[in-house]
């Protein structure tokens, strides 16, 4: 019976183990060690840096290769105006996806592969931007839309609407607010001078920004984290959702017009 592992396997050892099929997700290898092994039709979809495969640097050939390189590399910003950077990216990347699914009509409430449908996907990203940003930093509401995971539906959400069925316009609509307050909150950021609500600015300087990335706010279901770290999570949410949208349009696409 397979079995799914959380938490911390930081220096676990597999020797003799059979990781067929496995799925790593969301999980952090670096450092890893893998010898005296077969690695046949294996699948890696990562942030590539010193890659060595059976003593070959494949580094440079991947990140020269892959598309969405360097935009991988930008999901770790330190400084505030990289921040500003990587959303304007992830922004301008997303307005391209989301015309191709309008041109899709129907087919944005398609699944592919039992994923999330495009309607879905845009949904889980109000639901991630509210729980990471809107809610624990900018002490706000979740909107009634919002979409978890499939590992926390059974969470208490405060406000989420199990039985909303949006249309994709609404559903757009909804996250359009929410990347405006990414926005707004990243270029107040950037200026100096950050604001958790309509009141007024509470960091006026670089020291200030700095302070600001490291205050630690409670977040539903994942406890206290330093603010660049949820921010982090938003980056991350927004580019890998990116990346599966990418791939299922690109089937929906081909299901259209059978000649692509």
């Amino acid at each position: 019976m397979p079995e799914e592992f959380e938490g911390d396997l930081a220096e676990a050892v597999f020797w003799g183990a059979d990781l067929s099929r496995a799925v790593f997700r969301d999980v952090d290898l670096t450092g890893a060690r893998i010898s005296h092994s077969w690695v046949a039709d294996v699948e890696i979809d990562a942030f590539v840096e010193r890659l060595v495969v059976n003593g070959v640097d494949v580094t440079a050939y991947v990140n020269a290769s892959d598309r969405w390189y360097p935009l991988r590399a930008m999901l770790r910003p330190s400084e505030p105006a990289e921040f500003v950077a990587t959303w304007q990216l992830l922004t301008a990347e997303w307005s391209t996806a989301i015309g191709r699914a309008e041109r899709l009509g129907s087919g944005a409430f398609e699944k592919v592969g039992g994923e999330f449908s495009f309607v879905e996907t845009i949904r889980h990203l109000v639901f991630a931007s509210d729980k990471w940003f809107t809610v624990a930093v900018l002490g706000r509401q979740f909107d009634p839309i919002g979409l978890p995971n499939r590992g926390s539906l059974d969470f208490p959400w405060p406000n989420l609407d199990a039985s909303a069925r949006p249309s994709l316009a609404d559903a757009l609509a909804v996250r359009a607010d929410r990347s405006a307050r990414v926005d707004n909150y990243l270029a107040q950021l950037a200026a100096g001078a950050v604001a958790d609500s309509d009141a007024g600015a509470i960091a006026s300087s670089d020291a200030g920004a700095v302070a600001e990335l490291t205050r630690e706010v409670e977040v539903l279901e994942n406890g206290p984290h330093p603010i660049r770290d949820c921010l982090y999570a938003v980056l991350e949410e927004e580019f890998w959702h990116l990346r599966y949208a990418d791939r299922d349009l690109a089937a929906l696409e081909s299901q259209a017009d059978p000649v692509r």
